[in-house]
């Protein structure tokens, strides 16, 4: 049951990158998914108990998702995202062949539709020549501060029906 509420908010939220036309916001390269499980900080040096200008700071020029005391996922300027409520944000980017792919352009240069666009990324034939990886960055908050990180992928090639911890080890 967890699982099938995982794959529908990724869904959701898959669908909701396809919206928004016209809007062009830098994407987040593959390093930036990384999350040090000991330290449990970001690649950009955003950890638990960090308040809302460290994670702008690091985060602030990326399209946003956030999700108001559990309800849905929608994109806020940062001026109106309420972190001193209870509040769910995410960074989420799809990466074909190792890449970030822009919704925008990937359904421009392929001549599809927005909303067909999962559709074309998870077709068997577009995955036979093709890795599809989805990743994204979730930040809890609660009174101003973040409470939780957490970073996973879902590799279309694979399995679409689980998601993975993206992690990478402390060095030593």
């Amino acid at each position: 049951m967890k699982k099938t509420i995982t794959l529908f908010t990724a869904l959701g939220l898959i669908l909701s990158l396809l919206t928004g036309c016209g809007e062009s916001a830098p994407l987040l390269t593959a390093v930036d998914y990384e999350l040090d499980i000991e330290t449990n900080k970001t690649k950009r040096g955003v950890s638990i108990g960090d308040t809302p200008e460290t994670f702008l700071a690091a985060y602030g020029e990326y399209k946003i998702f956030t999700s108001v005391d559990s309800g849905d996922y929608q994109v806020l300027p940062t001026d109106e995202i309420p972190f001193d409520s209870a509040i769910t944000t995410l960074l989420p980017t799809f990466f074909i062949d190792g890449l970030p792919a822009d919704p925008d352009a990937f359904c421009k240069e392929n001549e599809i539709e927005k909303a067909d666009l999962l559709g074309f990324l998870t077709s068997e034939d577009y995955l036979r020549s093709h890795t599809v990886i989805y990743c994204y960055l979730t930040f809890t908050w609660e009174n101003g501060v973040i409470t939780d990180i957490r970073s996973s992928y879902m590799d279309y090639n694979e399995d679409a029906s689980y998601y993975e911890p993206f992690t990478t080890q402390p060095a030593n």
